[in-house]
Protein backbone atom coordinates (compact mmCIF):
# COMPACT_ATOMS: atom_id res chain seq x y z
CA UNK A 1 0.00 0.00 0.00
CA UNK A 2 1.50 3.18 -1.02
CA UNK A 3 0.27 6.14 0.53
CA UNK A 4 1.44 8.45 -2.41
CA UNK A 5 -0.47 6.97 -4.98
CA UNK A 6 -2.64 10.24 -3.84
CA UNK A 7 -4.71 8.40 -1.69
CA UNK A 8 -6.63 6.80 -4.17
CA UNK A 9 -6.01 3.43 -2.94
CA UNK A 10 -7.41 4.17 0.90
CA UNK A 11 -11.04 4.64 -0.57
CA UNK A 12 -13.65 3.98 2.25
CA UNK A 13 -16.48 1.99 1.34
CA UNK A 14 -19.66 3.40 0.87
CA UNK A 15 -23.04 3.14 1.87
CA UNK A 16 -26.50 3.89 1.60
CA UNK A 17 -27.63 7.69 1.44
CA UNK A 18 -30.05 8.79 4.24
CA UNK A 19 -32.54 6.46 5.05
CA UNK A 20 -33.71 3.45 2.99
CA UNK A 21 -37.20 3.96 1.25
CA UNK A 22 -38.48 4.33 4.73
CA UNK A 23 -42.14 4.97 3.82
CA UNK A 24 -44.43 2.26 2.83
CA UNK A 25 -45.20 4.51 0.01
CA UNK A 26 -43.28 6.04 -2.47
CA UNK A 27 -39.48 6.25 -2.06
CA UNK A 28 -37.98 9.92 -1.39
CA UNK A 29 -35.88 11.95 -3.97
CA UNK A 30 -31.90 12.09 -3.52
CA UNK A 31 -32.34 8.04 -1.61
CA UNK A 32 -30.86 6.11 -4.19
CA UNK A 33 -28.94 3.95 -2.40
CA UNK A 34 -25.29 4.30 -2.31
CA UNK A 35 -25.85 7.35 -4.41
CA UNK A 36 -23.49 9.49 -2.02
CA UNK A 37 -20.43 7.15 -3.07
CA UNK A 38 -17.90 9.46 -5.24
CA UNK A 39 -14.59 8.14 -7.47
CA UNK A 40 -12.09 5.16 -6.08
CA UNK A 41 -14.51 4.33 -3.36
CA UNK A 42 -13.98 0.89 -4.35
CA UNK A 43 -10.35 1.55 -4.93
CA UNK A 44 -8.83 -0.61 -2.24
CA UNK A 45 -5.75 -1.68 -0.65
CA UNK A 46 -4.76 -5.81 -0.25
CA UNK A 47 -2.02 -7.22 1.97
CA UNK A 48 -2.00 -3.79 4.49
CA UNK A 49 -1.29 -2.50 8.07
CA UNK A 50 -4.72 -1.96 10.11
CA UNK A 51 -6.06 1.98 9.18
CA UNK A 52 -8.87 3.66 10.30
CA UNK A 53 -10.98 6.33 7.69
CA UNK A 54 -13.59 8.54 9.25
CA UNK A 55 -15.40 9.66 6.51
CA UNK A 56 -18.70 12.79 6.65
CA UNK A 57 -21.45 12.32 3.71
CA UNK A 58 -23.83 15.33 2.74
CA UNK A 59 -26.56 15.74 0.64
CA UNK A 60 -29.78 18.04 -0.15
CA UNK A 61 -32.31 17.93 -2.67
CA UNK A 62 -34.68 20.94 -3.78
CA UNK A 63 -37.69 18.79 -5.32
CA UNK A 64 -39.94 21.07 -7.05
CA UNK A 65 -41.60 18.03 -9.06
CA UNK A 66 -42.34 14.70 -8.88
CA UNK A 67 -43.04 11.33 -11.56
CA UNK A 68 -45.78 10.21 -11.39
CA UNK A 69 -47.16 6.51 -12.05
CA UNK A 70 -46.92 6.54 -15.40
CA UNK A 71 -43.34 8.61 -15.42
CA UNK A 72 -45.00 11.92 -15.88
CA UNK A 73 -43.30 14.85 -14.48
CA UNK A 74 -45.86 16.78 -12.74
CA UNK A 75 -45.29 20.43 -10.56
CA UNK A 76 -46.10 19.28 -7.42
CA UNK A 77 -44.93 17.21 -4.10
CA UNK A 78 -41.93 19.66 -4.02
CA UNK A 79 -39.91 19.45 -0.63
CA UNK A 80 -36.28 20.31 0.54
CA UNK A 81 -34.43 17.81 2.44
CA UNK A 82 -31.09 17.33 3.79
CA UNK A 83 -29.67 14.12 4.86
CA UNK A 84 -26.28 13.44 6.48
CA UNK A 85 -24.35 10.07 7.18
CA UNK A 86 -21.30 9.92 9.32
CA UNK A 87 -19.04 6.83 9.00
CA UNK A 88 -16.25 5.00 10.86
CA UNK A 89 -14.54 2.11 9.05
CA UNK A 90 -11.74 0.06 10.04
CA UNK A 91 -9.54 -1.76 7.68
CA UNK A 92 -7.57 -5.07 7.88
CA UNK A 93 -6.05 -7.98 6.38
CA UNK A 94 -4.61 -11.04 7.87
CA UNK A 95 -1.55 -12.88 6.87
CA UNK A 96 -3.65 -16.45 7.00
CA UNK A 97 -5.80 -14.78 4.09
CA UNK A 98 -2.98 -13.02 1.81
CA UNK A 99 -4.18 -10.89 -0.80
CA UNK A 100 -7.28 -10.00 0.61
CA UNK A 101 -8.64 -6.65 2.05
CA UNK A 102 -11.24 -6.52 4.67
CA UNK A 103 -13.63 -3.79 6.44
CA UNK A 104 -16.37 -2.98 8.95
CA UNK A 105 -18.19 -0.26 9.25
CA UNK A 106 -20.18 1.99 11.80
CA UNK A 107 -22.88 4.53 9.81
CA UNK A 108 -25.11 6.81 11.58
CA UNK A 109 -27.84 8.96 9.51
CA UNK A 110 -29.21 12.30 9.98
CA UNK A 111 -31.75 13.68 8.15
CA UNK A 112 -34.09 17.27 8.33
CA UNK A 113 -36.85 18.06 5.93
CA UNK A 114 -38.78 21.02 4.96
CA UNK A 115 -42.32 20.74 3.20
CA UNK A 116 -45.50 21.88 2.71
CA UNK A 117 -44.63 24.34 5.49
CA UNK A 118 -43.62 22.24 8.51
CA UNK A 119 -40.08 20.70 9.01
CA UNK A 120 -38.48 17.73 11.24
CA UNK A 121 -35.21 16.21 11.68
CA UNK A 122 -33.61 13.77 13.72
CA UNK A 123 -31.06 10.90 13.57
CA UNK A 124 -32.06 7.99 11.23
CA UNK A 125 -31.27 4.26 11.67
CA UNK A 126 -27.83 2.61 12.68
CA UNK A 127 -26.45 0.75 9.59
CA UNK A 128 -23.36 -1.57 10.39
CA UNK A 129 -21.81 -4.63 8.37
CA UNK A 130 -18.79 -6.20 6.96
CA UNK A 131 -16.96 -6.04 3.46
CA UNK A 132 -14.24 -8.07 1.61
CA UNK A 133 -12.56 -7.73 -1.54
CA UNK A 134 -9.44 -8.71 -3.72
CA UNK A 135 -7.50 -7.48 -6.86
CA UNK A 136 -7.90 -9.49 -10.23
CA UNK A 137 -5.25 -7.19 -11.53
CA UNK A 138 -2.74 -4.98 -9.90
CA UNK A 139 -5.08 -1.91 -11.68
CA UNK A 140 -8.91 -3.41 -10.32
CA UNK A 141 -10.37 -4.59 -7.43
CA UNK A 142 -13.84 -6.95 -7.30
CA UNK A 143 -15.48 -7.82 -4.40
CA UNK A 144 -18.62 -7.68 -2.06
CA UNK A 145 -20.44 -5.80 1.07
CA UNK A 146 -23.17 -6.50 3.03
CA UNK A 147 -24.84 -3.95 5.96
CA UNK A 148 -27.57 -4.25 8.40
CA UNK A 149 -29.94 -1.01 8.94
CA UNK A 150 -31.84 -1.14 12.30
CA UNK A 151 -35.37 0.10 12.41
CA UNK A 152 -35.33 2.55 14.54
CA UNK A 153 -34.65 6.94 14.67
CA UNK A 154 -34.93 9.18 16.92
CA UNK A 155 -38.41 10.36 16.14
CA UNK A 156 -40.94 7.87 14.11
CA UNK A 157 -40.88 10.07 10.82
CA UNK A 158 -36.33 9.13 10.53
CA UNK A 159 -37.83 5.35 11.44
CA UNK A 160 -38.11 2.65 9.09
CA UNK A 161 -39.54 -0.01 11.62
CA UNK A 162 -38.20 -2.89 9.80
CA UNK A 163 -34.69 -4.47 9.57
CA UNK A 164 -32.78 -3.91 6.17
CA UNK A 165 -30.36 -5.99 4.94
CA UNK A 166 -28.09 -4.01 1.99
CA UNK A 167 -25.76 -6.20 -0.23
CA UNK A 168 -23.52 -5.19 -2.86
CA UNK A 169 -20.88 -6.52 -5.30
CA UNK A 170 -18.25 -3.90 -5.71
CA UNK A 171 -15.43 -2.98 -8.29
CA UNK A 172 -12.92 -0.70 -9.37
CA UNK A 173 -10.84 0.09 -12.80
CA UNK A 174 -7.64 2.56 -12.73
CA UNK A 175 -6.28 3.82 -15.74
CA UNK A 176 -3.14 6.11 -16.29
CA UNK A 177 -5.77 8.90 -16.75
CA UNK A 178 -9.10 7.52 -16.18
CA UNK A 179 -10.74 5.82 -13.40
CA UNK A 180 -14.15 3.61 -13.04
CA UNK A 181 -15.88 2.47 -10.35
CA UNK A 182 -19.23 1.18 -9.27
CA UNK A 183 -21.48 -1.36 -7.87
CA UNK A 184 -24.71 -3.18 -8.05
CA UNK A 185 -27.10 -4.55 -4.96
CA UNK A 186 -30.26 -4.26 -3.52
CA UNK A 187 -31.73 -4.39 -0.30
CA UNK A 188 -34.42 -6.45 1.27
CA UNK A 189 -36.74 -5.57 4.41
CA UNK A 190 -38.36 -7.22 7.00
CA UNK A 191 -42.30 -7.55 7.46
CA UNK A 192 -42.77 -3.60 9.20
CA UNK A 193 -44.95 -3.99 12.23
CA UNK A 194 -46.56 -0.86 13.86
CA UNK A 195 -48.73 -1.28 16.78
CA UNK A 196 -52.55 -0.39 15.88
CA UNK A 197 -51.66 -0.18 11.97
CA UNK A 198 -51.02 -2.96 9.35
CA UNK A 199 -48.31 -5.08 8.64
CA UNK A 200 -46.41 -4.18 5.73
CA UNK A 201 -43.86 -6.16 3.43
CA UNK A 202 -41.47 -3.71 1.66
CA UNK A 203 -40.44 -4.51 -2.09
CA UNK A 204 -36.71 -5.33 -2.82
CA UNK A 205 -34.48 -2.82 -4.35
CA UNK A 206 -32.51 -2.80 -7.05
CA UNK A 207 -29.63 -0.35 -7.84
CA UNK A 208 -26.46 0.65 -9.29
CA UNK A 209 -23.55 3.50 -8.43
CA UNK A 210 -21.31 4.09 -11.41
CA UNK A 211 -18.07 7.01 -11.33
CA UNK A 212 -15.98 7.53 -14.05
CA UNK A 213 -13.42 10.15 -13.33
CA UNK A 214 -10.75 11.98 -15.34
CA UNK A 215 -7.12 12.23 -13.33
CA UNK A 216 -6.61 16.00 -14.72
CA UNK A 217 -4.27 16.39 -12.16
CA UNK A 218 -2.94 14.89 -8.49
CA UNK A 219 -5.55 18.09 -7.01
CA UNK A 220 -7.88 17.86 -9.21
CA UNK A 221 -10.33 14.76 -10.37
CA UNK A 222 -13.48 15.89 -12.44
CA UNK A 223 -16.17 13.36 -13.04
CA UNK A 224 -19.67 11.98 -13.83
CA UNK A 225 -22.17 10.12 -11.56
CA UNK A 226 -24.56 7.92 -12.91
CA UNK A 227 -27.46 6.35 -10.72
CA UNK A 228 -29.88 4.03 -11.03
CA UNK A 229 -32.62 2.51 -8.70
CA UNK A 230 -35.82 0.50 -9.06
CA UNK A 231 -37.84 -0.10 -5.84
CA UNK A 232 -40.77 -2.82 -5.58
CA UNK A 233 -43.75 -2.62 -4.63
CA UNK A 234 -45.05 -2.71 -0.64
CA UNK A 235 -47.60 -5.03 0.10
CA UNK A 236 -49.71 -4.61 2.49
CA UNK A 237 -50.42 -7.96 4.42
CA UNK A 238 -53.34 -7.12 6.80
CA UNK A 239 -55.66 -6.23 3.51
CA UNK A 240 -53.86 -9.10 1.11
CA UNK A 241 -53.12 -6.31 -1.43
CA UNK A 242 -50.16 -4.34 -2.60
CA UNK A 243 -50.07 -0.50 -1.57
CA UNK A 244 -51.28 1.80 -4.93
CA UNK A 245 -48.13 3.30 -6.66
CA UNK A 246 -45.51 1.97 -4.21
CA UNK A 247 -43.44 1.07 -6.52
CA UNK A 248 -40.75 3.31 -7.75
CA UNK A 249 -37.96 4.12 -10.30
CA UNK A 250 -35.22 6.62 -10.76
CA UNK A 251 -32.38 7.86 -12.88
CA UNK A 252 -30.13 10.43 -12.42
CA UNK A 253 -27.05 11.38 -13.75
CA UNK A 254 -24.37 14.45 -12.72
CA UNK A 255 -21.08 16.10 -12.95
CA UNK A 256 -18.69 16.65 -9.80
CA UNK A 257 -14.96 17.07 -8.50
CA UNK A 258 -12.88 15.67 -6.31
CA UNK A 259 -10.16 17.25 -4.59
CA UNK A 260 -7.42 15.40 -3.69
CA UNK A 261 -5.93 17.95 -0.10
CA UNK A 262 -3.58 15.48 0.81
CA UNK A 263 -2.62 12.16 1.50
CA UNK A 264 -5.21 11.60 4.29
CA UNK A 265 -7.73 13.90 3.58
CA UNK A 266 -9.99 14.45 0.45
CA UNK A 267 -12.98 16.55 -0.38
CA UNK A 268 -15.39 15.47 -3.57
CA UNK A 269 -18.97 17.60 -4.11
CA UNK A 270 -20.92 16.93 -7.04
CA UNK A 271 -24.18 17.71 -8.29
CA UNK A 272 -27.20 15.62 -10.04
CA UNK A 273 -30.18 15.37 -11.58
CA UNK A 274 -33.23 13.06 -12.45
CA UNK A 275 -33.32 11.74 -15.77
CA UNK A 276 -36.48 9.46 -15.80
CA UNK A 277 -38.70 8.31 -13.06
CA UNK A 278 -41.81 6.71 -11.61
CA UNK A 279 -43.68 7.61 -8.48
CA UNK A 280 -40.48 9.42 -6.79
CA UNK A 281 -40.04 13.02 -6.07
CA UNK A 282 -37.26 14.78 -8.97
CA UNK A 283 -33.78 15.18 -7.86
CA UNK A 284 -32.26 18.32 -7.88
CA UNK A 285 -29.09 17.26 -5.58
CA UNK A 286 -25.90 18.17 -4.66
CA UNK A 287 -23.42 16.24 -2.35
CA UNK A 288 -20.26 16.75 -0.45
CA UNK A 289 -17.78 13.94 1.25
CA UNK A 290 -14.73 14.80 3.38
CA UNK A 291 -12.18 12.20 4.32
CA UNK A 292 -10.05 11.64 7.00
CA UNK A 293 -7.59 8.77 7.57
CA UNK A 294 -5.17 7.63 10.24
Amino acid sequence: MRLTDGFRRLRPLACCAGVLVASTATARASDITLGIIGPHEYDLPVDFKPFNVLVQYGDGNAAGNTYNSTGRRVPAGGSHTWSGLTKYVHFRSFDAIPHVGFAFEVIQGESYVLANGTSYGGLGPTIVGPAAWFKPSKRSTFGFQTFMQTPVGTREATSPNYWSNISSFIFDYEWDRFSFDGDLGWVVGSTKHVRAQHSYAPGTVFYSNLRFSWKQSTFFEPFVAFDWQNVGGTYDNTAGQYVANSSGRETTLGPGLMLHTSAHTSITARYSHSLEGRNTAESNAYYIKLVYLW
